[in-house]
This record gives C-alpha cells, structure tokens and sequence, in this order.
C-alpha cells in the first residue's frame, strides 16, 4: 500500500510540476487541451537554430543580446499554423517574425516577415505603410493603433492555413490576406510568398527586444 501511495504522490507531483512549467512558459491548460505546444522552455534556446549566440534565454524569455540580433529559427518546419507569442520593444525596437522560412537567405523575400517594430519611434517616422507593426513586409500593410506603449507586454497571433495569413494584436486582427490574391507593393520580388512550409523564426535587427510565451498549434500533420 505505502509504495502504491508513494507511486501515486510521485505521479501527481511530477504531474504538478510538468502543468506548472507550462503555465510559466505561457501554454495554459486550455491551450494545452486545444494542441498547443511550447517552442521555448523558458530557460534554455533547445529546439532552436541559426543566430542561437545573438540571442539568450533569460527570466522565461527569449532576449536578443547587445549587439546580437540575427535569424534564431524553430528546429522544425511548419506549414499550417497558430503561432502566439508576447513581445516587449524597447523605444526604436525592430525585429520580425519568419514565418515559412528556409533557414538560408533573406526571410523577407525569402519566406515572408511580419514586422515587429515600434510604431512610435520618430526615427520610424517615414516608415511605409507596409513596414509598420504587424505588416507582411513589402506585401501587406497592418492597420495601426493597436500597439501598448513602449515597455509593455503586447500579445500576438499569427495564423497561416494555405494561402491565408491572419495576424491578431492585443484581440484586434490587423492583417487579414489571402496572398493569392495580393501582389508585393514594395517593387521587389517576394519567391518565397507562397512557400507551402518552412521555419518559424525571429529577425533580430537590434537589440533589447524580448519575447515571451511562445507557443503553436500545427493545423496540418507533417
């Protein structure tokens, strides 16, 4: 009896503590549920590839270093999916989100970018329609205002299913495309708009941005 009791106690602490990781991690019991699944331990850059030295892990998030930065892309390809993350910018803040990306050349072109930038910054103040937050660059603009302040956590998601590419800001969808329809805007060619699968990874053009409980939900078997 005590050694089925022990086994049971060790089961549920084990349980416990499994839950409690991913609740850190920002992957809630629903989501969890729902076929999420975290892309960042909190403490470790495990599972990811490219520009790992421009980056550390730090507190439960992901940091790009003082003069790092650099192409940090999931180990693994996605071709469908519901991509949710929390990211803080620094005042003049720029990166990006690769999504569909191989893990060599230019993701903007390459792949496509949705921009992550602060709208805010007066150094940013001639930035094109389709360069500011949330925008599939050179392709898509995003609508604005949406965006917290400088130093606040904002929530996104990124959902791609086939040609369909729907971007969510703090509750309020600013980009809804269906890029078979849509040509680039910004005068360059975009090969890799229409990528069937690929990486998902974070553009790092500066430093001091952060990101937070990141996680996916595949919406296809690969």
């Amino acid at each position: 009896m005590r050694v089925i009791r022990l086994t049971l106690v060790t089961s549920l602490v084990l349980t416990t503590a499994a839950f409690a990781e991913d609740e850190v991690c920002g992957l809630c019991p629903k989501e969890k549920a729902d076929g999420f699944v975290r892309l960042f331990d909190g403490k470790t850059l495990d599972g990811w590839v490219g520009a790992v030295n421009g980056y550390e892990a730090k507190d439960g998030k992901i940091v790009i270093k003082q003069k790092g930065g650099g192409n940090l892309f999931t180990k693994d390809e996605y071709a469908d999916f519901i991509f949710r993350f929390e990211f803080k910018l620094p005042p003049g803040g720029n990166n990006g989100i690769g999504i569909r990306s191989p893990l060599q050349g230019n993701p903007a072109y390459a792949a496509m970018e949705i921009q992550v930038i602060d709208n805010s910054a007066p150094k940013f103040a001639n930035l094109k329609d389709w360069q500011f937050h949330g925008s599939i660059y050179g392709v898509v603009p995003a609508k604005r205002g949406f965006q917290k302040p400088v130093g606040e956590w904002n929530c996104e998601e990124i959902k791609a299913v086939g040609s369909k590419i729907t971007v969510t800001l703090n509750g309020e969808v600013i980009v809804d495309a269906d890029l078979k329809d849509i040509e680039p805007i910004d005068g360059h060619q975009h090969p890799g708009l229409h990528n069937e699968k690929g990486h998902i990874g974070f553009l790092g053009h500066g430093a001091g941005v952060e990101f937070r409980n990141i996680r996916i939900k595949p919406l296809t078997e690969e």
